[in-house]
């Protein structure tokens, strides 16, 4: 599913070692931290400092829960001061929850303690899939939460599984992926031999990926990670789940309430998934979702000085897509000397369609391009593919991008049915549409096969669960927010009349209200709301 830039992100992605079609981003307000002033990309000792306090679920917390995960749901949990005014943990859970007694894998989680008194934990997730919910809180916890919300609440980041400082998720080293994010595919070449090309690098992605990460890689589903929630909730003694998931985080919180509608506390779903739609119904809701925020973005432009495009909004979009052509025809070196080819100059050009609030910083990219030099946009898609200036990467996301999305989704790889889709991407956006084509050859070679199945969640009986639009979010369509509150039993819509992706914490006082007197007071906006 092109879900996502492998969160620099919420952002970010490439896929096999000549990327071609872009993971388009699925992340979170994380990505546009990124672009103004937080740092995601910033060093990470991981190391606890003292102070630890011995945890263990209070005996109502646990619920009902077969016998063999008992004692997942009973361990013991030391939190110790981390990161400078945090509390850090590792928890167990079973890496295969058809066989629990198989193994144990860890989960990495950073908990803020509420400021007042605190009426349970907030669990956070920041999309992806790939995203970490252990760096967002650390780096950006006052633009995901507002002040009154970590009064009442504490608020607990984690990282699924697969991701980062849980058990991860292993294919390139820092180095492979450098040198992945500068190849070059020929140009000119007809396309079945295209297709066999990426499909040789695939497969020996696929076998990288096998070899460096063993059987986890069969065991990062959303649905296993939706079931390590539940353990997360109960190790931190609250009955019921209090959750807010942006983006995919969407997608893992519906699945949570569809398993245990009982134990919906206060879910909060912003920038929705619509979990019904296939793999193809999804990166073709984000291409047409793209060429949106790409007009919307060239039309406010020319309205400023200093725009780098001229005449109409048509005009300006076919300069940018000209700028494609150009950098695929001959790839441009950046002031550090690395080379930028059209799939990183493209992943970098994306990153600030996710915030209206980044598209000046986009404009200065553009303009400095078509100058020569390419290094703010490689500065964009670094950000968007996590890579610290000194060349290490601070997180796992394109290789757990992939590893959840191959196992979430059934892909299509039948090259005539690619073609097809790809005409089809080309049509809704001749922007990004063909940059976006043939994600079914990424997993086609994977060593497992999906074990999910696109499908309503329903979640029946559970608590009113809050489900937030944006109309014009590119990455997660408005109309997939409309169609996931309507498949929720209890789901309750609200829109945000606005530009980027997610609402919540960049949005208005209107939706930071509602949002904020559901959590703090279960005050149940009214379905329809519109801010």
């Amino acid at each position: 599913m092109t879900l996502g830039l492998p969160l620099g992100t919420r952002p970010s992605r490439t896929t096999a070692p000549r990327p071609w079609r872009l993971p388009l981003v699925a992340g979170t307000a994380a990505i546009v931290v990124g672009l103004t002033g937080c740092t995601l990309l910033g060093p990470d000792d991981g190391s606890g400092q003292g102070g630890t306090v011995v945890e263990t679920a209070a005996p109502g917390a646990i619920g009902e829960v077969d016998a063999d995960l008992r004692s997942f749901y009973e361990q013991e949990v030391s939190w110790s001061d981390c990161e400078e005014g945090f509390s850090c943990a590792t928890i167990s859970v079973p890496l295969d929850y058809g066989d629990p007694g198989r193994a144990d894998i860890e989960i990495a989680a950073i908990r803020a303690e509420a400021t007042g008194e605190a009426q349970g934990t907030v669990l956070v997730n920041p999309g992806g899939p790939g995203g970490s919910g252990y760096s967002i809180v650390r780096d950006s916890l006052s633009y995901v939460t507002s002040e009154r919300l970590r009064e009442h609440y504490d608020v607990l980041g984690f990282d699924p599984r697969g991701v980062s400082r849980s058990t991860p998720v292993t294919c390139y080293t820092a180095e492979e992926q450098d040198e992945a994010r500068q190849e070059t595919l020929p140009t000119g070449i007809p396309e079945e031999e295209l297709l066999a090309l990426l499909s040789s690098d695939a497969r020996e992605y696929a076998d990288l990926c096998a070899e460096r990460t063993g059987e986890l890689l069969g065991f990062v589903d959303t649905e296993s990670a939706a079931r390590d929630m539940d353990i997360l909730r109960a190790v931190v003694s609250d009955t019921e789940l209090n959750y807010l998931g942006f983006s995919y985080g969407t997608q893992l919180g519906a699945t949570y309430a569809d398993l245990f509608p009982e134990r919906v506390g206060r879910l909060v779903l912003d920038g929705a998934i619509d979990p019904s739609l296939t793999n193809e119904e999804v990166t073709l809701g984000q291409a047409s979702g793209f060429e949106n925020a790409v007009r919307a973005y060239v039309e406010d432009c020319l309205r400023g000085q200093e725009c780098p495009y001229t005449g109409t909004v048509d005009d300006g979009v076919r300069q940018i897509q000209e700028l494609f052509a150009s950098v695929e025809r001959e790839p441009l070196r950046a002031a550090d000397g690395r080379l930028v080819p059209v799939s990183t100059f493209v992943q970098g050009f994306i990153l600030p369609l996710y915030d209206n609030g980044n598209w000046p910083t986009l404009t200065q990219a553009v303009s400095d391009a078509l100058g020569g030099d390419p290094s703010s946009m490689l500065y964009l898609a670094d950000l968007s593919a996590e890579r610290r200036p000194d060349g290490t990467y601070a997180g796992n996301s394109t290789a757990a991008f992939l590893a959840v999305n191959c196992l979430d989704y059934p892909m299509t790889s039948d090259p005539a049915t690619m073609l097809a889709d790809e005409q089809q991407l080309v049509a809704a956006s001749p922007t990004f549409g063909r940059f976006l084509a043939f994600g079914g050859i990424t997993c086609a070679p994977w060593p497992y096969p999906s074990v999910l199945e696109p499908a309503a969640r329903t979640a029946a009986g559970a608590a009113p669960i809050v489900v937030i639009g944006t109309t014009g979010d590119p990455a997660t369509p408005y109309a997939w927010s409309t169609a996931l509150a309507e498949q929720l039993e209890s789901g309750v819509h609200v829109t945000w009349e606005g530009e980027g992706h997610t609402a919540y914490g960049r949005s208005n006082d209107c939706v930071l209200d509602l949002v904020n007197d559901f959590f703090v007071d279960g005050t149940v906006p009214e379905d329809g709301a519109r801010c």
